[in-house]
């Protein structure tokens, strides 16, 4: 499982490089730089052949498939943990491409869908009980997460916290061998190091604990409002015949804004790196912090196919550097960028409802942060709390159809 999970992932990110490539071209700089580069229609267009592609693609795609699974989530909190290889490779190489175009949704969500997919091949061969399988599927998930963004004790942490809810050796054991397996394997087209790299060791300093202590709830507001748009547009979204014409109108707008806001294309990654890296003004991270969040539902409520690991971070980083900078008129002495970090850990801790893998992720993201450790936990913990309160929802819950099962998660 782990070795499928990691040349699944590995395959899913040749994809999205190659179509980022051919979309805007190649930067040393990275993805943001090469859009930055491209004007007009050069930067429009992409996205408007995205949509052009993409939406008769996933409509003709579920057409046909209509009786073959491809919501992990559903499979695993619901269902007997089932998911449809056939399906889930469509859905996920549709959403590269896409994504890879400029949409603003996130790429995690292939190589998860195609481990949990792997994982039921392998249960089936086996003979496996549906518990067995639901354990393999899930870690094929988590392994999948890992694969793509170097992350594996995160990759292990969301199968145990996430995906199963439960935190035991039973649970851990496989879940960390699939993830570490799936990351070295991964190695062979994929980068070693961090996701985000060149991020400083920002110092702890005072004036950041009692930053995280007002922060916290703040950002854990901001998550439970993100909650509630992503239950919103998931259950409103476009559906039937129009979705075949949905994602051109939604990736119309969004390369419109994007004229202005390049940062908006994408999953966000870049957006989240210059904030760790303390760049950005007060006004654009304002900006940028109610603008992803809008520009990624806008593509959900599309019906186009994505995940939101990174959107959430991304907007978490924003919301935390805008705050610090803020706070930094009244206390100044620390970077905005370490304010980034603590802000894109909290977020995705409360939005995920799994504050030890918003932890640990961020943690692995970066490469550093351990002397921000003590901040990040203070912010992660009441923001997880706040959410909690206001919710008790979480990013991937949010997206579920009503049954009595996931209310029963939710609580």
């Amino acid at each position: 499982m782990g070795v499928a999970a990691g040349l699944f992932g590995a395959a899913m990110m040749a994809i999205l490089f190659s179509v980022e490539a051919l979309s805007f071209g190649s930067s040393s700089h990275g993805y943001l730089a090469a859009i930055e580069h491209t004007h007009g229609w050069a930067r429009v267009m992409p996205l408007l052949l995205a949509g052009v592609v993409g939406g008769p693609a996933w409509y003709l795609l579920r057409r046909y498939t209509s009786n073959e699974h491809s919501e992990l989530d559903d499979a695993l909190w619901s269902g007997d943990a089932t998911l449809s290889l056939r399906r889930c490779l469509g859905t996920s190489v549709i959403s590269e491409l896409v994504i890879g175009a400029g949409a603003s949704i996130e790429r995690e969500a292939a190589p998860k869908l195609l481990g949990g997919a792997a994982g039921t091949v392998v249960a089936n061969r086996l003979g496996l009980t549906t518990d067995q399988r639901r354990l393999l599927v899930a870690c094929g998930a988590g392994a999948g997460l890992a694969a793509v963004y170097n992350v594996p004790i995160g990759g292990a942490m969301l199968t145990a916290e996430v995906l199963l809810g439960d935190i035991s050796l039973p649970t851990v054991m496989p879940a960390l061998a699939c993830s570490g397996i799936a990351t070295l394997t991964g190695w062979v087209y994929l980068q070693h190091g961090a996701i985000y790299r060149s991020v400083p060791h920002y110092p702890f300093l005072p004036t950041m604990l009692v930053w995280a202590l007002v922060a916290g709830p703040v950002i854990g507001v901001a998550a439970s409002a993100w909650i509630r748009l992503v239950a919103w547009v998931s259950h409103h979204r476009v559906r039937g015949r129009a979705a075949a014409a949905a994602p051109l109108g939604a990736f119309a707008v969004l390369a419109a804004t994007g004229l202005a806001y390049p940062q908006l294309f994408g999953n966000g990654k870049d957006m989240a790196h210059l904030t760790f890296l303390s760049q950005g003004t007060l006004a654009l991270l304002l900006a940028l912090s109610i603008l992803k969040p809008l520009a990624t539902a806008l593509c959900l409520s599309s019906s186009a196919s994505g995940g939101l690991f990174t959107p959430t971070v991304s907007t978490g980083a924003v919301l935390g550097g805008f705050l610090g900078l803020a706070w930094s008129h009244l206390w100044p002495g620390a970077a905005s960028g370490a304010y980034g970090l603590v802000g894109g850990s909290a977020m995705l801790g409360a939005a995920m409802q799994a504050p030890l893998t918003g932890l640990v992720v961020m943690l692995e993201l970066t490469h550093t942060g351990f002397q921000l450790a003590i901040p990040m936990i203070v912010a992660t913990t009441l923001a997880t709390i706040v959410a909690r309160y206001l919710d008790g929802y979480s990013i991937y819950s949010a997206r579920l159809g009503p049954h009595p099962t996931h209310l029963a998660l939710a609580s």
